[in-house]
């Protein structure tokens, strides 16, 4: 899918790639809006379904939950806080890198694409 470079698209992964707090389209707005005062949030919904489609950043949902985004493309994990909501990443690890491989090797044999996991438990800020 191609898309046309706009101010307003330009101006949402600029600002989502910023972050390390995982948004919601809603709080992205927020964000963005102060930039781009006349941005709506339909503008946000769209845009980010666009990016994500394109594979330019990441859209994470879980069923139940509240999509959120990610400017980091690059494969890593997720922790999604039971308590507040909130999705952080988790940094590699000896174990994640075992697992890692052999989500690899598992993929190959049946010709996936792409894999994601998320955990879920406790934030360390909720802890």
């Amino acid at each position: 899918m191609k898309m046309n470079r706009t101010l307003q698209r330009q101006a949402i992964r600029e600002e989502l790639c910023k972050l390390t707090c995982h948004p919601t389209a809603e709080e992205l707005y927020g964000i963005v809006r102060e930039r781009v005062p006349q941005i709506s949030l339909g503008t946000v919904y769209r845009n980010l379904e666009q990016l994500s489609e394109c594979g330019m950043i990441r859209k994470l949902e879980v069923a139940g939950k509240q999509r959120r985004f990610d400017g980091n493309i690059e494969p890593h994990h997720h922790l999604r806080c039971r308590i507040c909501g909130g999705v952080s990443d988790l940094l590699p690890s000896p174990t994640l890198n075992k697992v890692d491989s052999a989500l690899q090797e598992a993929m190959k044999a049946i010709n996936c694409e792409n894999v994601s996991i998320e955990f879920q438990g406790v934030c360390q800020n909720c802890k």
